[in-house]
């Protein structure tokens, strides 16, 4: 008995890796997304990453033939909505250095956009993730499009001293 069981998690761990291989790099990038971290400097969306592929691995058996990319996206979703809305903005708004066109919008914000666009999950599908209504899903994506597209002015870069020109 003790072999067949010993096979059965090498076989689930061979597909695990496999799944790993094959998803992780776009499910980081996602993560990065969310919480708007330079690529190269993501200590928060590795650290959500890591707990959603632990949460989908120890659910792995259970998946029975399920998409594993859309469990693992729907907790990584999740925890990043729990952290950075339930705290006030959480660990993630304060700690994370943030950066490029989706470090202005709010956590909710980047999280609606990223699924809608970047993921390309459907407004209801979306609402239905994060237990919004549909109508609230829009209204975040349409400010958070607003804010992406047409970003506020920045200051006019300042002038050192004029000198006055002799006539």
């Amino acid at each position: 008995m003790r072999p067949r069981h010993t096979s059965r998690d090498a076989l689930r761990a061979r597909e695990f890796e496999a799944y790993v291989a094959g998803a992780g790099t776009r499910l980081l990038h996602t993560a990065t997304l969310f919480t708007a971290e330079p690529p190269d400097d993501n200590p928060h969306a590795r650290r959500l990453l890591t707990l959603a592929l632990a949460h989908t691995y120890a659910s792995w058996d259970r998946l029975h033939g399920g998409d594993p990319y859309a469990h693992t996206r729907q907790y990584l979703a999740v925890r990043f909505a729990n952290g950075a809305w339930h705290r006030r903005g959480g660990p993630l708004r304060s700690r994370a250095r943030t950066e490029g066109p989706l470090a202005p919008l709010s956590p909710q914000e980047r999280l609606v956009l990223v699924l809608r666009l970047h993921e390309g999950i459907a407004e209801e599908q979306t609402a239905a993730l994060l237990g919004l209504p549909a109508e609230r899903v829009r209204t975040v994506f349409h400010r958070a499009m607003a804010a992406v597209l047409r970003p506020p002015p920045r200051p006019a870069p300042s002038v050192g001293r004029v000198k006055a020109v002799p006539s």
